[in-house]
């Protein structure tokens, strides 16, 4: 896989599995009450956690897998499993629901002292769907250090974009409105569907070709 096919395949992947507009919202609903500053420091730290979760797992997570006798083909299966089923989530307007509810349950725990870290780091932008598909780019990357450091600079821009979202999500919810916000949702499902298919396709193929 040439630099730039990869480059391109990770950008879509987690722009679209991190989802920075539909976290927008859920920012405001969770920062209510909070000052501009205050919301600018929570949006910052949050992004900054999510940025050191994701690169752990990108360096980390070929490495991983190997010490759990874990096979490169079996993940990309199991991951495109996964990853398809946030994309029907998506689609059928379920992920935001889990999300909010999520959301609202750090917020009577933790009185929103730690809301940078938990929900809006994890599980929000670096949740279960944004941790598979690190490591099952990594493991495309397949110890090439280019495709790494690749990966790793557009898990920066991912999160980045988590930032610049939040600090500008009252702005974003009111122009996306109620229809662009389901119209983008659905949009974006659908697309990581036909990713997740062909990450478990690439892994059927390498497991049948090792036999």
């Amino acid at each position: 896989m040439s630099l730039l096919d990869y480059i391109t395949t990770a950008v879509v992947t987690l722009l679209v599995v991190v989802d920075p507009p539909g976290l927008g919202p859920i920012f405001v609903g969770v920062t209510a009450g909070m000052s501009k500053p205050q919301r600018a420091s929570v949006a910052w730290r949050a992004s900054l956690i999510a940025t050191g979760v994701l690169v752990f797992f990108a360096l980390v997570g070929e490495p991983f897998l190997r010490l759990l006798g874990i096979t490169p083909a079996a993940f990309r299966v199991a991951g495109g499993l996964l990853l398809f089923y946030i994309a029907f989530e998506m689609v059928f307007d379920r992920r935001n629901l889990r999300k909010s509810a999520d959301a609202e349950r750090a917020i009577t725990a933790d009185h929103i002292s730690n809301v940078a870290a938990f929900p809006l780091a994890i599980p929000l932008i670096a949740g279960p769907g944004a941790i598979t598909a690190t490591m099952l780019l990594s493991a495309e990357a397949a110890g090439n250090w280019f495709l790494l450091l690749g990966l790793i600079l557009v898990i920066v821009a991912a999160t980045l974009s988590c930032y610049v979202a939040f600090r500008g999500a009252t702005i974003i919810d009111r122009l996306l409105g109620v229809t662009g916000n389901v119209v983008l949702t659905r949009l974006l499902g659908i697309i990581l569907a036909a990713l997740a298919v062909q990450f478990a396709m690439d892994g059927v193929r390498e497991a049948i070709a090792a036999n």
